[in-house]
C-alpha cells in the first residue's frame, strides 16, 4: 500500500508579522523610534494614532503615538529568526491565541543580534504579532463571494504551537509563576 500524501490544504503557514513599536508621543523620540525600525526592518513604517485623549498620559486623540511594519515573504522569515533569538529561542504557552496566531514583546532592541546601544538613540521595546494560517483564508478576506472558513479548516493552538516549534526550533514553555512579597 501506498502512504496516503499529505493534504497541502492542511499545512500551516505564517503569511504576515506586525513589528509595533509604541513611543507614547510624538515628536523626536517618535522619528527615533520610525528609523530604528527601518533599520531593523528594511522597511518604511507607518504611524500609529491614539484612539482617545488620555490627560494623565498626555496624549490626545488622532495624535501620533507609535509606528508598526507589516512584513512579508523573506523579510518576514529573517526578522522572526532574529526576534526569536532575542528572546532565547522561548516563547510562552498564553503567547498564543483561541485562532492559532501568536505575540510576544522584546523588552529592548538591542537585545537583537547587530544592534549597539546608542546614547542618542537610548533603549526602545517592541511587540511582535504573527498570524497563523491555512490555505484557504483568503475566502474571508475577499471583496466578491465573501465567506466563513469553516471550523473544522481553522487552526487550533496546539496546531499552531506544534508547527512554531519544529519550523522555527523553539520551545513553547509554561510561564513562571510569580513570587509573592
Amino acid at each position: 500500500m501506498k502512504a496516503k500524501a499529505q493534504n497541502p490544504m492542511r499545512g500551516l503557514v505564517i503569511p504576515k508579522v506586525v513589528v509595533n513599536m509604541g513611543v507614547g508621543e510624538s515628536g523626536g523620540k517618535l522619528a527615533i523610534a520610525e528609523t530604528l525600525l527601518e533599520g531593523l526592518t528594511g522597511q518604511k513604517p507607518t504611524r500609529t494614532y491614539s484612539k482617545s485623549t488620555i490627560k494623565p498620559w498626555g496624549t490626545r486623540k488622532g495624535a501620533p503615538t507609535g509606528c508598526k511594519v507589516t512584513l512579508h515573504g523573506e523579510k518576514k522569515e529573517a526578522f522572526l529568526k532574529k526576534a526569536f533569538e532575542a528572546v532565547e529561542n522561548q516563547i510562552k504557552i498564553s503567547s498564543f491565541d483561541r485562532a492559532g496566531n501568536f505575540s510576544f514583546g522584546i523588552r529592548e532592541h538591542i537585545d537583537i543580534e547587530g544592534m549597539k546601544y546608542d546614547p542618542n538613540v537610548g533603549i526602545f521595546g517592541m511587540d511582535i504579532c504573527a498570524s497563523v494560517e491555512r490555505p484557504g483564508y483568503r475566502i474571508k478576506r475577499r471583496k466578491i463571494s465573501q465567506s466563513k472558513v469553516s471550523a473544522n479548516h481553522r487552526v487550533k493552538p496546539d496546531e499552531s504551537r506544534e508547527f512554531v516549534s519544529t519550523q522555527y526550533k523553539i520551545s513553547v514553555v509554561e510561564p513562571e509563576e510569580e513570587e509573592e512579597y
